[in-house]
C-alpha cells in the first residue's frame, strides 16, 4: 500500500510514532494540569528533534495554560513570550531554506496566534490584530499545500471568527481592521467545529475556543455546554474547565449539580490545587449562596454572600459584577427577613455603582418596594 504526498501532508505526519507518543502523553498532561510531566514529555521530544518545532511549541503551550489558567498573575508572561520566541526562531531558520516547509508554515502560524491572544488577554489589541493577521497568512499557505488538515483549522476558525465579532466588541479596533481580511462568523464556527471533531493535536483547545465562543460572545451557554461538560469531564483536575462547566450548569443545571460542583470547587481551594484561587472561592461562594437562597435557607445564603462580598474587597480595586450582584442579593435577603432600612442601605450602595446586568432597574424596584 502506498500513499501519496499529499496524502501524508494532510495528515500531518510530522515525526516517528517516537515522538508523535510522547506528543500525545503531553498535550494530555496540559490540560490536566500536570505541567511537570508534560515538560518532560516536550524536553525528550526536543533532544529527539531538536530542529523540529513541535516540541518547543508545546512547551509553550504549558505557559500559556498557566497563564489561562491564572490571567490577572503575569509571573508566567515572561516564560510565554521567551518560548513563543523560540518556537519563531527554529520555523525561521527551516523557512530559510524551504519557503513551502508546511510544518514550520504550521508552527509558526500557531505561535503566532497563541501570542495574539495573549495580547488581548493583557488588552495589547493592536499587537493582537498584527499577529493575528500574520499567523492567518502563514496558515493559510499552509491550507494550499496540506488541504485536508484539520489542526490548521483551530486558526483560521479563530481569526474568521474574531475578525467578525471583535470590531463590535471593541470598537477601537473598527478602523484598524479595514486593512485586514474580512472575518465570517459562520464559517468561523465551521471551521472551530472541524478541528475540535479531527484535527490531531489542536482539537482539544478547537473545544476551549467553542465553549468560549457560545459562552462569552454568543451568550448561549446551551450550545457551550456540550464543549465544557466534554472538557470537565475528560480533564477533571483543570480549574478552567471545572469553572465553565460550573457557570452553564447555573444556566441550565439542578440546584442540586450546581451546589456539588461549585462546592468541589471551594474543596480543591482549600486544598490549594493550581489555579483554584481567590477568583475561582468568590465564584464559588457566590453561586453556592445563590442556591441556598432559592432554597429558602436565607441564614446560610446570607453567610455566603458576606463571605463573598468579603472576597470582592479583597480582590476589587473597582466594584466588580460579583460585588454589585451580590449586595443585590444581601439587600433582598434581608427584604425577606423584614429588615427593611438595612436592605435599602444594600439598595442604594448597589444604585452608587456601575448597572451590571441590570442591577440598577432591580435595585430602584425594591427601593420602591420590598422584595418579596
Amino acid at each position: 500500500m502506498t500513499c501519496s504526498v499529499t496524502t501524508l501532508r494532510a495528515q500531518w505526519i510530522f515525526m516517528k510514532s517516537d515522538g508523535d507518543t510522547l506528543l500525545q502523553q503531553g498535550i494530555q498532561n496540559i490540560y490536566n494540569v500536570q505541567f511537570e510531566e508534560a515538560h518532560k514529555n516536550f524536553e525528550s521530544v526536543i533532544a529527539m528533534y531538536p530542529d523540529h518545532p513541535a516540541g518547543y511549541y508545546l512547551d509553550a503551550m504549558i505557559e500559556w495554560w498557566k497563564i489561562n489558567l491564572s490571567s490577572r498573575n503575569k509571573a508566567y508572561d515572561a516564560a510565554f513570550l521567551a518560548k513563543i520566541d523560540r518556537v519563531l526562531e527554529v520555523c525561521n531558520k527551516i523557512i530559510e531554506t524551504d519557503r513551502t516547509n508546511v510544518t514550520a508554515l504550521f508552527f509558526k502560524g500557531g505561535a503566532l496566534g497563541f501570542r495574539g491572544r495573549y495580547y488581548t488577554i493583557r488588552e495589547r489589541l493592536i499587537d493582537a490584530v498584527n499577529d493575528a493577521r500574520e499567523a492567518l497568512d502563514l496558515l493559510t499557505e499552509c491550507q494550499k499545500i496540506a488541504p485536508g488538515n484539520h489542526d490548521i483549522m483551530l486558526g483560521t476558525g479563530l481569526y474568521n471568527y474574531l475578525a467578525a465579532v471583535f470590531p463590535e466588541a471593541y470598537p477601537i479596533l473598527k478602523p484598524v481592521m479595514v486593512f485586514f481580511p474580512r472575518g465570517d462568523k459562520t464559517l468561523g464556527i465551521l471551521q472551530l467545529k472541524a478541528a475540535a471533531q479531527k484535527a490531531r493535536y489542536a482539537n482539544y483547545e478547537a473545544q476551549v475556543v467553542l465553549y468560549q465562543v457560545y459562552y462569552d460572545f454568543e451568550k448561549s451557554p446551551s450550545e457551550a455546554m456540550p464543549y465544557a461538560r466534554g472538557l470537565y469531564t475528560r480533564f477533571s483536575n483543570n480549574p478552567y474547565f471545572h469553572r465553565a462547566f460550573g457557570r452553564c450548569l447555573v444556566s441550565l443545571g439542578t440546584l442540586d449539580s450546581v451546589e456539588v460542583l461549585w462546592r468541589d470547587v471551594l474543596v480543591k481551594v482549600l486544598d490549594k490545587k493550581f489555579g483554584y484561587d481567590k477568583y475561582a472561592a468568590r465564584e464559588a461562594l457566590y453561586y453556592v449562596g445563590v442556591v441556598r437562597m432559592l432554597r429558602g435557607d436565607l441564614p446560610l445564603a446570607l453567610t455566603y454572600f458576606f463571605k463573598t462580598d468579603e472576597a470582592c474587597r479583597a480582590i476589587d480595586e473597582d466594584p466588580s459584577g460579583f460585588m454589585v450582584k451580590t449586595n443585590l442579593k444581601i439587600g433582598q435577603i434581608l427584604d425577606l427577613q423584614g429588615k427593611r432600612e438595612m436592605a435599602l442601605t444594600q439598595y442604594e450602595k448597589v444604585l452608587s455603582w456601575k448597572d451590571v446586568q441590570g442591577s440598577h432597574a432591580e435595585a430602584k424596584r425594591f427601593v420602591h418596594a420590598p422584595y418579596k
